[in-house]
């Protein structure tokens, strides 16, 4: 039976995130490491037998922010016009850009590390800094990040899932799955809505740098909602959909 799925990745290595700072809107670039880095990931996770088939692709959606823009050309999908071409794959997936899902704004701690703004807060008198609880000063809430995320995560259920899920393989003949280029904070709490966490508790996840999850169903059922461990870094060969000119 056919299960959807979402890639999430977390643009490459960048200086801030080396020194812990919060990035959200500062546009800075990959460092030299992190984009070596990324071009190995799409080496061993992006091919007809690996775990993110280009062919099934239906949907890209990316970042605002150049650092996960970068990383999306960097990952070799194939997508004409996008960046490096990787092994001879040929991928017929839009590129998005949207709003939705660039980084939390970190207001008042933008390029601030967690441990100066616990020392801020000290200093002032506040209590311990949790951003899943507390959000951010000047920037933005949980609330707020529940609302972006489901809006992307309503969207590809409708549009992208809902005709492929639980039909009988090889009877599916247009792309499913989808893949989000964007960031740390972001990714983390779109996985926790996916499975219908409130990220004010704390998602209790880790993307670290350059990261690849998984998203997908239980039982093949659309109100099923799981995060996919044992696969998600796992090589599959799975059946490619059939392509418009009728070929794999």
């Amino acid at each position: 039976m056919t299960t959807p799925r979402v890639f999430i990745i977390r643009h490459g290595e960048t200086q801030w995130s080396l020194n812990g700072r919060h990035t959200g809107s500062t546009d800075i670039p990959l460092t030299a490491a992190g984009e070596k880095r990324v071009r190995a990931t799409g080496r061993a996770l992006v091919g007809p037998d690996r775990l993110i088939i280009p062919s099934n692709l239906a949907h890209v959606y990316v970042s605002p922010r150049k650092r996960a823009q970068r990383t999306l050309e960097l990952l070799g999908l194939g997508i004409e016009g996008l960046g490096e071409e990787g092994e001879g794959h040929k991928c017929g997936a839009k590129v998005e850009v949207r709003e939705e899902i660039r980084e939390w704004e970190y207001g008042d701690y933008e390029g601030v590390t967690s441990k100066e703004i616990q020392e801020q807060r000290s200093s002032k008198g506040e209590g311990e800094w949790d951003i899943w609880r507390d959000g951010c000063p000047g920037g933005e809430s949980p609330e707020d990040l529940t609302a972006r995320c489901d809006k992307i995560i309503a969207e590809i259920r409708e549009r992208f899932h809902a005709h492929a899920i639980g039909k009988p393989k090889g009877s599916v003949k247009e792309p499913y799955d989808v893949l989000i280029v964007a960031h740390g904070h972001i990714l983390r709490s779109f996985a926790g809505r996916w499975v219908g966490k409130n990220i004010a508790d704390n998602p209790s996840l880790i993307l670290e740098a350059g990261g690849v999850g998984t998203l997908s169903y239980e039982h093949h059922k659309l109100n099923e909602p799981a995060i996919l461990l044992g696969g998600a870094f796992m090589s599959d060969v799975v059946e490619e959909v059939e392509g418009k000119d009728g070929k794999s």
